[in-house]
C-alpha cells in the first residue's frame, strides 16, 4: 500500500527543507523529493515535521501510580522509599488492568511526541509470584495497548533473579517479577509470539540491572539472543555504586565491562553515577546512554554528566520511565537544564554558534533508535514513516520556522505543540489529540477508580 504525503516543512539528515513529498510504502519511506507543490492525493501535513522521538524506556503500568508517591514519610524520602509505594500498587493489578493503564500511558506518548517505545518490562507474573497459564499474559497486554494505540514497539522481558549484589534472595514485593533461566526461555518465546503481528516490533532483552542478576546470566543472556538490543539499569543510586563496590569490589559499569563489555547493542539506562572511566568507556563503546531527566528528577537520583559525556562522543536517548510526566519536548528540556544548573552556563549540550533544541533532538533521536534497534528517528528513505509536526500557530512558534520553532517548541511551549503524528505512515494524533484517546481515557477511569477505591 502507497500513501502520499506532502510536508511543508521537514526536518531532513541534511537539514530544514520546504515543500517536501514522502511516499511511503507498507508503512516505510520510499521516496523524498524537495521543493513540489501539493499533489493531488496527497495528505498535506502544515507546520514543521520532524522525524518522531523514540522513547527508550518505559515501565508503563507506573502511569498509575503517577502522584501517589509524593507525600513525605517519616523517614528520609528516596528512591527506595519510593520503590515500596511502586510494590504495594503493583500488587493489585491484572492483565486487563496493565492494558488500560498502557494504552492511556501510549496514547500520552504519541501526544507528546513519542511515536515509537522500548517497554522494559518486568511485571510478569499473578499475584501470587506464580505464573500465569500463558506465561506472557503481561506482555500481551503490553502488545494489545501498543495495538489500539499504533505505537511503535520494542519488547524487552526483564530477567530479574536476585533482590541485590551477591545474589540475595529477592524481596517479597519482586516476587511478580522473578524468573530463573528455564522460566525466563519461555517468557521470551511466548513474548516474542505476543508482539509477532504487530508492524515492524522487535523483542530484545534486558537483565533488570546488576543487582538482580549475577555474572552468569550475563554472560548467558547475551549469547541467547546476540544480535540485541540489550537494555540495563546501572548505577542510577549512589547507594547502588556503594553496594556494588562492598559485594563486588567493582562500580557497576566497571563490573558490567569486566563481565560482557559493551557495544552498540547496549543501552545502559540512567548511568547517573559514573567515575570519569566509566562515562567514557561508555561512549568508546558505541552504547547508548538511556536518560530519563523527569524521572531521574522526580526520584532525586542525581544528575547525569552530560557535558562531557557528549564531549566524549558518546550517545544518548532519552525515556519516560515512571511515566510520571509523558512529553518528548520536556524530557530534552529537563536535561539541559539540569547541565545549566549545575554548571552555571547556558546551551550546554549545542554546539558551538548552534539551536539546542536541534542538537537535542537529533542526538535523541538517533541514540533512541539505535537502542530501539529499528529503522527510526531519521525522515529518509528506508526509515519508517514516524512523524510528528509542530503547529506554527501555537503563541510559542507564530512567526518562527526551522531551527528557532524546534527551540521554541521545546523551550517556550507548555508542552510540545503538536499538530499531527504518524506511525507507520498512519495517522493517529490530529489537532494534537489521539484519535481514539478519549474512548482509552473513559477506561483506564474504570480501571483507576476501583483500584484506588
Amino acid at each position: 500500500m502507497t500513501l502520499n504525503l506532502h510536508l511543508q516543512q521537514a526536518l531532513l539528515p541534511e537539514g530544514f527543507a520546504e515543500d517536501v513529498a514522502l511516499s511511503v510504502e507498507d508503512g516505510a519511506i520510499a521516496s523524498v523529493t524537495i521543493g513540489v507543490p501539493p499533489a493531488g492525493g496527497a495528505l498535506r501535513l502544515d507546520g514543521l515535521a520532524l522525524p518522531g522521538m523514540p522513547n527508550l524506556h518505559s515501565h508503563a503500568f507506573q502511569r498509575g501510580m503517577a502522584g501517589l508517591s509524593e507525600r513525605r514519610g517519616a523517614s528520609e524520602d528516596s528512591f527506595w522509599t519510593w520503590r515500596e509505594v511502586m510494590y504495594r500498587f503493583l500488587d493489585q493489578l491484572d492483565p486487563d488492568d496493565v492494558q488500560a493503564i498502557a494504552a492511556q500511558a501510549f496514547v500520552e506518548m504519541l501526544e507528546g511526541g513519542f511515536t515509537a517505545l522500548a517497554e522494559f518490562h518486568y511485571l510478569h507474573h499473578d499475584k501470587d509470584g506464580r505464573p500465569y497459564a500463558d506465561i506472557a499474559a503481561m506482555a500481551g497486554a503490553i502488545a494489545a495497548a501498543a495495538e489500539e494505540t499504533g505505537l511503535g514497539l520494542t519488547l524487552l522481558p526483564v530477567l530479574y533473579r536476585y533482590g541485590n549484589f551477591g545474589e540475595a534472595a529477592p524481596v517479597h514485593g519482586q516476587r511478580r517479577f522473578v524468573n530463573d533461566p528455564d522460566s525466563y526461555q519461555r517468557l521470551i518465546d511466548a513474548s516474542e509470539a505476543a508482539i509477532g503481528h504487530l508492524p515492524d516490533a522487535r523483542l530484545g532483552l534486558a537483565p533488570h540491572s546488576l543487582r538482580a542478576v549475577g555474572k552468569a546470566d550475563l554472560t548467558w543472556l547475551t549469547a541467547l539472543r546476540p544480535d540485541g538490543p540489550f537494555h540495563i539499569h546501572v548505577a542510577e543510586q549512589t547507594r547502588e555504586v556503594e553496594d556494588s563496590l562492598e559485594i563486588t569490589g567493582r562500580r557497576p559499569v566497571e563490573l558490567l565491562l569486566d563481565t560482557v563489555g559493551l557495544d552498540q547493542r547496549w543501552c545502559l539506562i540512567h548511568a547517573t553515577h559514573l567515575s570519569d572511566g566509566e562515562r567514557d568507556a561508555i561512549a568508546r563503546s558505541g552504547a547508548v546512554a538511556g536518560l530519563c531527566p523527569i524521572t531521574e528528577s522526580n526520584l532525586g537520583d542525581g544528575i547525569f554528566d552530560g557535558v562531557r559525556y557528549r564531549a566524549a562522543a558518546g550517545r544518548f536517548g532519552v525515556g519516560s520511565d515512571s511515566n510520571v510526566q509523558i512529553d518528548a519536548g520536556a524530557e530534552l528540556r529537563q536535561l539541559e537544564y539540569s547541565q545549566r544548573l549545575r554548571d552555571r552556563r547556558r546551551s550546554l549540550l549545542a554546539e558551538q554558534q548552534a539551536s539546542t533544541g536541534l542538537a537535542l533532538w537529533r542526538n535523541a533521536c538517533a541514540g533512541g533508535a539505535q537502542a530501539c534497534g529499528r529503522a527510526i528517528g531519521e525522515i529518509k528513505v528506508g526509515s519508517r514513516a514516524d512523524l510528528v509536526t509542530l503547529d506554527f500557530d501555537h503563541p510559542a512558534l507564530v512567526g518562527k520556522a526551522g531551527a528557532a520553532a524546534l527551540d521554541s517548541a521545546i523551550f517556550a511551549a507548555n508542552a510540545l505543540p503538536l499538530r499531527d503524528v504518524l506511525v507507520g505512515g498512519r495517522r493517529v494524533v490530529s489537532d494534537g489529540r489521539h484519535l481514539a484517546g478519549a474512548a482509552i481515557a473513559k477506561r483506564f477511569g474504570v480501571v483507576m477508580r476501583r483500584l484506588l477505591g
